[in-house]
């Protein structure tokens, strides 16, 4: 089924990665059977979804045998959940040391915090081959693994420096977090912070909940990246 001519599927989907902090991973059983179960999710700068497991798990099991998973996650939104946009992304895990997966999972988990070091744990990335979104009647799309990627190749100084300016703007700009989210989302207030930025976009985040918001440009550098929070801060009050 196609789009109607007013809906944008990649951004779509694309926000339902970034805002998702569970799913449920379906894997093979030995002899093919599907298994599904219910796990916490974040992302990488470039989307790519981020899981962290314990290799006492039946999920993990299964995928130390068969590396091949689904991931569905959903916009839990309030009413009947049928009617809410949902992806299923198919793709290939493994295991992944990078520290930018430890860092951005456990800042959108922080409970995690308490078994993330644990021996049988161990953080897992799910390289997409193509997605499913559903998104309302006549907004069913199939989507390739390059629909949902944010392209990182010409940003290697925004990522360096994400973690330095998450922490300086969660330490020394709530204020101007907290209209981003109110004024420019349209969510309730409260102590928003962010936890990740990409050339795309940051995500906010209180409490249960993470809202994305969206740059008007592309992003690749940290002065960009200031210029750009200035911008969006001057924007928000101007409302």
């Amino acid at each position: 089924m196609h789009a109607s001519e007013d809906f944008d599927p990649v951004r779509s989907a694309k926000r339902l990665l970034r805002e998702a902090r569970t799913g449920a991973l379906a894997t093979l059983m030995p002899g093919g059977a599907p298994y599904a179960s219910l796990v916490t999710v974040a992302t990488l700068p470039d989307g790519t979804p981020v899981l962290l497991l314990s290799r006492l798990a039946r999920h993990t099991a299964n995928i130390l045998a068969d590396p091949r998973v689904s991931l569905l996650l959903d916009e839990r939104r309030s009413g009947d959940p049928l009617q809410g946009a949902r992806v299923s992304m198919a793709g290939r895990i493994t295991t992944t040391e990078d520290p930018a997966a430890r860092r951005r999972y456990l800042a959108r988990h922080p409970s995690a915090a308490g078994y993330a070091g644990f021996a049988d744990f161990a953080f897992w990335r799910i390289e997409p081959t193509g997605a499913h979104l559903v998104a309302g009647f006549g907004r069913i799309v199939d989507l390739t693994a390059a629909d949902l990627a944010t392209k990182v190749d010409n940003a290697a100084a925004l990522l360096a420096a994400e973690e330095g300016a998450v922490a300086h703007m969660n330490e020394d700009h709530a204020d101007a977090i907290e209209l981003y989210a109110t004024r420019l989302i349209g969510a309730p207030a409260g102590p928003w912070r962010i936890i990740g930025v990409d050339p795309e976009g940051c995500d906010l985040m209180l409490e249960e909940t993470v809202h994305r918001l969206e740059f008007p440009a592309r992003v690749t550098s940290p002065d960009k990246l200031r210029q750009t929070l200035v911008e969006l801060a001057l924007t928000a009050r101007g409302r």
